[in-house]
C-alpha cells in the first residue's frame, strides 16, 4: 500500500473510532437531528495549559430527512485582543448529503479525491450521534475533522476533533438546545 493510501485507511479507521461505538439503540433517523440549534461551547489544543481557552458561540442548522440533508454550521470565536473588547471571528460552513449506499452513512456532494487536493467529506450517524468527517492530504501528511452532535436529554452535545497526521491537535465541546425547527 501507498503511504497516502495508507494514511487514508488510518484515517478512516480513526474516524469511525471517534464516532464511537455503535449503541444499543438502533441508528436516529435524520429527522431526529434536524432543526435550528445554538449554544455555546470552550476549544482546547496544547497550548491551552499555557494560555487561555477560547469560547465559542455555536449556531448549527440541519435540514432534510434520509434521501438527502444539510448541515449549516456558524462558528464565533473571541480570543486574544483586549478583554473586554476580544478579537472576532466567524466561520460559516454548508455541506450537503446523499445516501452512500451504506446503512447511515451519507456522501457529501461536494466531495472530493484528497490524493488530487480535494476534501472527502462523509456523515454517519451511530445511534444518537450525527458524525461529520473531512479529511484532507497536506504537502507533509493529513488532517482530519471531526464534528460529532450527539442527541441529549438536554439537547444536543457538540465534540469537535481536529487531527493532524493522527495526532489530536484541538477540542471543542459545546452544548446547543433547539431554537426551532
Amino acid at each position: 500500500m501507498t503511504r497516502p493510501l495508507a494514511w487514508i485507511a488510518v484515517l478512516i479507521m480513526t474516524a469511525f473510532a471517534l464516532v464511537g461505538p455503535a449503541q444499543a439503540q438502533s441508528d436516529q433517523p435524520i429527522a431526529a437531528f434536524t432543526g435550528t440549534w445554538q449554544g455555546t461551547g470552550v476549544a482546547e489544543d496544547d497550548d491551552s495549559l499555557y494560555f487561555a481557552m477560547t469560547q465559542r458561540d455555536l449556531d448549527v442548522i440541519i435540514r432534510g430527512d434520509d434521501s438527502r440533508f444539510s448541515v449549516e454550521w456558524t462558528t464565533v470565536i473571541r480570543s486574544g485582543g483586549d478583554p473586554s473588547n476580544p478579537d472576532v471571528r466567524r466561520r460559516t460552513a454548508t455541506l450537503s448529503f446523499t445516501p452512500s449506499g451504506r446503512p447511515g452513512v451519507w456522501r457529501a456532494d461536494t466531495s472530493g479525491d484528497p490524493l488530487t487536493g480535494g476534501v472527502m467529506s462523509w456523515a454517519q450517524v451511530t445511534g444518537n450521534t450525527l458524525g461529520v468527517f473531512q479529511l484532507t492530504m497536506t504537502d507533509d501528511g493529513f488532517a482530519l475533522l471531526v464534528y460529532n452532535r450527539t442527541l441529549s436529554d438536554l439537547g444536543m452535545e457538540l465534540e469537535f476533533h481536529r487531527l493532524r497526521d493522527g495526532t489530536e491537535v484541538r477540542t471543542v465541546r459545546g452544548r446547543l438546545i433547539k431554537v426551532g425547527s
